[in-house]
């Protein structure tokens, strides 16, 4: 009796080192899993603290940077003389009058009289306006000749490339050769006779060029000439930053999005001309369902 107490004891108590055993197993790892869920904790803390400050010191620079550039001011703006295209309306119209407005010598190119006169009703004396159809060389010439009087010896410290159209615009089977040719005469081929008559006056004055272009430069949304000719525009405009860099010309692109420029007025009435000129092959392809969606403006 006496021996199977003391065994039943010793198991016991074997039992219970056992039990204490595990019991301190599961402390010690609950401790070290507690160490590390804290370490983890603190590590995403300083992570977290990190990413935020450099996300202000980021804005920060920005803050700084745009603060730096908006204090430099351009000197003796009004000596300094800007030749501008397609100032009837649009863009070319609203930037002649800012410049204007900021003191520039401004020389606005019109193709209408009308939009000449109207130009000149809201403008100060110092804009100058001028006629300028630049698919016609003989009226670019003439252009360059005023431009040369008007600016002397200062030379030309800015030309902006506006003068631009868009339409035909549509698919490309219901254009024809003219069609292209139209829109890349103004778009492409008026820009690079202006530029290339007047970059003797923008070297002297080591100015800049700038050809407004388009996102349709860059992705082909439609058919017609718009975007083959802003692309070509594109090639053409890097291609000459290269070549103007030894000699301190600068060459922009401006490539605005979609704004209502006043073409859209008359774009119902041109897709209905154009649909009336599409032979009836091409016309039975697309249907009058797809015309009615394409034509709508």
């Amino acid at each position: 009796m006496m021996n199977y107490s003391v065994s039943q004891h010793l198991q016991t108590k074997s039992f219970s080192v056992q039990l204490s055993e595990l019991k301190f197993t599961r402390i010690f790892f609950e401790i070290l899993q507690y160490q590390e869920l804290k370490q983890l904790k603190e590590f995403i803390i300083l992570q977290v603290s990190a990413m935020w400050l450099y996300l202000v010191a980021l804005v920060g620079l920005w803050l700084f940077c745009r603060w730096y550039l908006e204090r430099q001011m351009v000197e003796n703006l009004t000596e300094k003389y800007v030749f501008i295209t397609g100032c009837d309306s649009g863009f070319g119209n609203q930037l002649a009058r800012q410049l204007d407005a900021q003191g520039l010598r401004v020389l606005a190119a019109c193709f209408t009289p009308e939009g000449a006169e109207q130009l000149e009703k809201v403008t100060s004396p110092c804009l100058k306006t001028t006629l300028l159809d630049v698919t016609s060389t003989e009226s670019v010439a003439a252009a360059t000749e005023w431009v040369k009087e008007q600016v002397g010896d200062k030379g030309l410290w800015g030309l902006v490339n506006n003068a631009g159209v868009a339409f035909p615009l549509a698919p490309n089977q219901w254009l024809t050769k003219d069609d292209f040719a139209k829109v890349l005469n103004v778009n492409l081929l008026g820009v690079v006779d202006v530029t290339l008559h007047l970059l003797p006056l923008i070297r002297r004055a080591r100015g800049r060029v700038v050809n407004v272009s388009s996102l349709a430069g860059r992705i082909a949304i439609s058919g017609g000439g718009y975007s083959p000719s802003k692309f070509a525009l594109e090639a053409f405009s890097d291609s000459l930053r290269r070549e103007m860099h030894p000699f301190g010309v600068k060459v922009s692109i401006i490539e605005p999005g979609t704004f209502f420029t006043g073409l859209e007025k008359c774009a119902a009435e041109f897709f209905a001309t154009l649909w009336s000129k599409v032979p009836a092959d091409i016309k039975e392809l697309y249907g009058q369902e797809f015309w009615r969606k394409f034509g709508r403006p």
